[in-house]
């Protein structure tokens, strides 16, 4: 079983509120907009990290990390991209990695709003864990943690923080 903490949009925000979610978990994933290169080497140095780059972030991250990560974990198929859109309603490259790929979990980032909804269509679970940083539109702050454990996703929970 791997614990896995889900964040998005830090837009550089590395904080102990968030800190202590993170230090529970055997994994950290990252759907974009981290930032910086120091705050990825931050979140590198507190657990294993799996991430990717976002449309905010600058050479300095884009150098480290990919724009799209399609990996397994526990017989679970991940894919994740920081601009996916969301099921009925994906954004032409999403779709194409989706049908090459057939992830049992699709994670994207961007909106700052937090959705977890099943697609159908696609036979995957779709999750955005809405924005963790301080900086946009969103009121709250949320990242998601899941359990992952021999081809299932369980004890799904969201954390929200105040801004």
């Amino acid at each position: 079983m791997k614990k896995i903490a889900l964040i998005s949009d830090t837009h550089s925000y590395f904080g102990k509120d968030i800190e202590k979610y993170l230090l529970k978990c055997d994994e950290i994933w990252h759907a974009g907009d981290i930032g910086d290169a120091a705050t990825l080497e931050k979140y590198r140095k507190m657990k294993p990290l799996r991430a990717v780059y976002g449309n905010i972030d600058g050479y300095d991250v884009r150098i480290d990390t990919p724009e799209f990560k399609f990996f397994t974990m526990e017989d679970l198929k991940v894919l994740m991209i920081h601009i996916g859109g969301y099921p009925g309603r994906y954004t032409p490259q999403a779709r194409e990695l989706i049908i090459k790929y057939r992830p049992d979990i699709f994670i994207s980032g961007h909106s700052h709003i937090l959705k977890i909804m099943p697609d159908k269509k696609y036979d995957l679970l779709h999750i955005n864990p809405g924005a963790c940083g301080n900086i946009g539109f969103h009121k709250v702050r949320t990242l998601v943690l899941f359990d992952l454990d021999c081809g299932n996703i369980q004890n799904v929970r969201v954390v929200e923080l105040a801004r």
